[in-house]
């Protein structure tokens, strides 16, 4: 017999995906065995998915959909926790998804504005600025990039608690035209309900936690993973030791951040000093 492990559907969205199939396949009795026969997978495969260590495809939701006589309860659900990510490259395509989930999430960024909070221009001239990308490419790259941005748009859009390092509103990124709207950006979205912004100052110095940007994404409080950067492609991290290491990391630079109403201001001067 499979030995029951107990599942939080409130740890992260694909730990309810595992509770809801496994709460209907129980309703159904049927054991994890039949139901792969019934779907055409492996018991691994449906074991897996139930302790959340596994992602389903579609075909598999779409299956228990109809092995349970239900009308699209686990297809829909799987949408919702895996939906289609915006054209970003493979390698980020996982994060992005996070990203569209996530309830709340932490953005340390020591080098560049972040992502989420970057316009049109800036983007375009980070992405002109790698090696490699042809035209086409770097406009892919804004386009998806931008379409990211759609999540502050929503009806419920999540908690955005972004980390700024002084040296990020200096950086000459495409120039004073592109850094002016970038900066006048930040301060717009520190007005949106759901976004804080603080730049953390030349003089802190929480060492360890300044070296490399990282993202938490979290669910309804929980942490449960975790995008880290770094040469070439980065990478996203669910191990719960290392998100945990990364968030005292984090805890520790806001420490040392200005509040907001502070890097406002600072923001605020900088425009006029440098980029006026």
């Amino acid at each position: 017999m499979t030995k029951m492990i107990d599942i939080d559907p409130e740890e992260s969205p694909r730990a309810r995906f595992a509770y809801v199939l496994r709460h209907h396949r129980l309703a159904a009795k049927l054991t994890q065995k039949q139901l792969a026969r019934r779907i055409g997978f492996s018991t691994s495969a449906v074991a897996m998915v139930e302790t959340s260590k596994f992602r389903p495809s579609e075909r598999f939701a779409e299956l228990c959909d109809e092995v349970f006589g239900l009308e699209g309860v686990i297809a829909r659900l799987y949408a919702e926790v895996w939906p289609p990510p915006p054209p970003v490259p493979a390698h980020f395509r996982d994060w992005a998804i996070e990203e569209q989930r996530a309830t709340a999430l932490r953005l340390w960024s020591p080098l560049l504005v972040p992502g989420l909070l970057q316009t049109e221009a800036f983007a375009r001239r980070v992405f002109e600025r790698e090696p490699g990308l042809t035209a086409e490419e770097i406009e892919a790259r804004v386009t998806g990039r931008m379409q990211r941005r759609a999540i502050l748009s929503r009806t419920d859009p999540p908690m955005i608690m972004c980390l700024i390092d002084e040296g990020v509103l200096h950086r000459p990124v495409g120039g004073a035209e592109v850094m002016r709207e970038q900066l006048e950006y930040l301060l717009h979205m520190a007005r949106h309900p759901r976004v804080t912004i603080q730049v953390v100052p030349y003089a802190a110095e929480a060492l360890s936690g300044l070296i490399g940007a990282y993202a938490i994404a979290e669910m309804r409080g929980n942490a449960y993973t975790v995008r880290v950067e770094f040469q070439p492609r980065g990478r996203t991290i669910t191990d719960r030791t290392t998100i945990t290491e990364i968030i005292n990391r984090y805890d520790a630079v806001r420490a040392d951040a200005y509040p907001q109403h502070l890097s406002c201001k600072l923001i605020e001067e900088v425009v006029k000093q440098k980029w006026t």
